[in-house]
């Protein structure tokens, strides 16, 4: 082997593929239309605490049903609407593997077209 591309351990391949499934939008992925999230809807709206709960089980959803690695203890979602960003964190436990809790924390941003 040539080392050219890294490999991940499980935890990272993981945790690579939750952050994958919330910023992946509903229809996205050609093979999988109802693989994603309408975590970006969100951009759209009024930037107050009436979205976090609404996020946050979005964020909940997408994960339980698309990525059965990992059951989600935790998500929460901070506003920051002058910088027009989401910070998300999730806590979740990796099934069948004796590792501790994992945390992910990442910020959204709206994309451009």
């Amino acid at each position: 082997m040539t080392n050219d591309i890294g490999t991940l351990s499980n935890e990272d391949a993981i945790k690579r593929s939750v952050v994958n499934l919330v910023r992946t939008r509903v229809g996205e992925r050609f093979f999988n239309s109802l693989l994603g999230s309408k975590v970006e809807s969100y951009f759209f709206e009024l930037a107050n605490s009436d979205i976090v709960d609404p996020l946050q089980e979005e964020i909940k959803t997408v994960i339980s049903n698309f990525e059965p690695r990992v059951v989600v203890r935790d998500v929460n979602v901070a506003l920051y609407p002058e910088d027009n960003e989401l910070d998300v964190s999730i806590i979740y436990d990796i099934v069948g593997l004796a590792v501790p809790t994992q945390a992910i924390n990442f910020i959204l941003q709206p994309t451009r077209y």
